[in-house]
């Protein structure tokens, strides 16, 4: 079980529920224009809590499965970000992906680089995974160095690796190294 962990006095890292998705639709909604270079085109639906709802229902099947950990920042009753580890691999590779967002609002705070701490963390002694896997658009300064700040090391660039703000764009790719441990140990 992942229990929630205090990031700074009013802010907690806990997994998500379907009832944030009021809370994620509303921060979305505050948000958009801050977002929108370092995500995908977003249908107008996905700014209602019927968007949010349709997407924590399958975010929290996944992570019924095992294949998705979705976390939210929560102060109080709203949410000012998430972050989440996808495509879960056990066995020998041991990895994940990692994503996260910051409400525009509560953007340099340290936010980001605490969650992202905080989840490596999990990863390591929780999860017992080997390596987080992460990539950002190669103009999203901001976030490369969250990621280095929290000993992420680029690993590489991919040339049109993901279709954000409706055109395929370069990424540079990350990884940290979480142990050195036995798969399953």
């Amino acid at each position: 079980m992942i229990g929630p962990r205090p990031l700074t006095p009013d802010v907690e890292l806990r997994i998500a529920t379907l009832d944030d998705a009021p809370a994620l639709a509303d921060e979305q909604v505050l948000s958009r224009e801050h977002l929108r270079p370092w995500e995908p085109v977003r249908t107008e639906k996905w700014f209602t809590t019927a968007g949010q709802v349709e997407r924590m229902n399958y975010q929290l099947e996944r992570y019924k499965n095992g294949q998705v950990v979705p976390w939210v920042l929560a102060s109080g009753s709203r949410i000012v970000g998430a972050i989440t580890l996808s495509d879960l691999v056990p066995g020998p590779f041991r990895s994940a992906s990692l994503g996260y967002w910051i409400s525009v609002d509560s953007v340099g705070r340290g936010l980001a680089t605490r969650a992202v701490e905080a989840v490596a963390e999990i990863a390591d002694t929780q999860l017992k995974l080997h390596r987080i896997e992460a990539s950002t658009l190669t103009a999203n300064v901001a976030s490369q160095r969250v990621l280095e700040r929290t000993g992420f090391q680029q690993i590489g660039m991919a040339p049109t690796y993901l279709h954000i703000d409706g055109q395929w764009q370069d990424c540079n790719l990350y990884q940290r190294i979480l142990n050195d441990r036995e798969p399953g140990a």
